[in-house]
């Protein structure tokens, strides 16, 4: 290759590598700005680019010379290099979670986990401010200042409480401290949007007393329920059996009036016949006998003793040793 045509090559490479060199120079300067603006985090200085673009629900910040210049929305924008300083605020609302101990009234000490929801106040306020100067400019760092609020206000709810009463008025307790610490955190230009009060953790020795005592509350409960309801099954038992014994008694007395009924009836009858009293009752007497009878042969009876003579109503003693002596004499 001649020196001419090597002088040639390079005033080529030099003429298209040198725009092209710059361009990339460029883009990589523009792709800084963006992916600055996407860093997560309140207070991002990560745009040192000439072009940057601020990402949605965010906000620049423009210090120029070092004071602050103005407050810049979501889009493209130009920065003047070495002048201008962007500072990105996220306004998104963020959860943090704290945990705290605190003694309650009766000397217990509990562990309470607290989320809270917060975000820098970009509202209008009747002032024409708003809260991203504040959370920019009055704290170095804003959750460490929330959580000692939330420490100092919630320390001082729970000592005035005792254990039942903290589980009990568990978010009574997190919007006391809320309002407390959603007043002074607006002053720095931060909106607590809500406090809660997630989980109440007990020393292991109190847990298993707690468990005991409702364990035993349990049992006593379960004792007195099956009490009474043994108590109402003996009194239903007893209220049966006294209203079948009624019943009963009521039957029997129906019976006898109608036995006794039927033997007048039958009295009249007999004495209708023209038979005197006393024949009237012994012809009585022979029927209720023979009736008697009846209801033996019904039953199954195999033997029954008779009186010889049945004009007198005595003892069958004397028959039956008669007989006896009969049959031995026979044998």
């Amino acid at each position: 290759m001649s020196p001419y045509e090597f002088q040639y090559l390079l005033h080529t490479i030099v003429t298209f590598a040198v725009p092209v060199i710059i361009f990339f120079v460029l883009l990589s300067m523009f792709i800084k700005g963006i992916s600055g603006s996407r860093r997560r985090g309140t207070v991002n200085d990560g745009y040192h680019a000439w072009l940057y673009v601020i990402q949605q629900q965010h906000v620049g910040v423009i210090e120029r010379f070092g004071r602050f210049h103005q407050i810049v929305g979501p889009g493209f924008h130009v920065r003047v290099p070495i002048i201008d300083r962007v500072r990105d605020v996220n306004l998104m609302t963020e959860d943090e979670h704290i945990t705290f101990d605190a003694k309650t009234e009766d000397n217990v000490t509990i562990e309470l986990d607290v989320s809270v929801q917060y975000h820098v106040d970009y509202q209008q306020r009747p002032d024409g401010t708003n809260g991203i100067y504040q959370s920019l400019y009055t704290l170095t760092d804003p959750v460490a200042q929330m959580k000692d609020y939330f420490a100092d206000a919630l320390r001082s709810q729970i000592p005035s409480r005792k254990l039942d009463e903290v589980f009990t008025e568990k978010d009574a307790i997190a919007n006391a401290i809320d309002e407390v610490v959603s007043e002074k955190m607006r002053a720095y230009g931060y909106v607590i949007v809500t406090t809660l009060i997630t989980s109440i953790k007990l020393p292991a020795d109190v847990q298993q007393s707690m468990n005991r005592i409702i364990a035993t509350k349990n049992d006593l409960e379960s004792a007195k329920n099956q009490a009474e309801a043994e108590k109402q099954k003996t009194v239903i038992a007893a209220q049966a059996k006294a209203e079948a014994m009624e019943a009963e008694g009521r039957g029997i007395a129906n019976q006898r009036v109608a036995i006794a009924q039927g033997i007048r009836e039958s009295i009249d009858t007999i004495q209708g016949a023209e038979l005197d009293t006393e024949e009237a009752n012994r012809l009585f007497e022979y029927t209720q006998w023979v009736g008697m009878m009846e209801e033996f042969a019904k039953r199954g009876a195999h033997t029954v003793v008779l009186p010889s003579d049945f004009s007198h109503g005595g003892s069958v003693l004397p028959d039956m040793l008669v007989a006896d002596e009969a049959k031995k004499a026979n044998e």
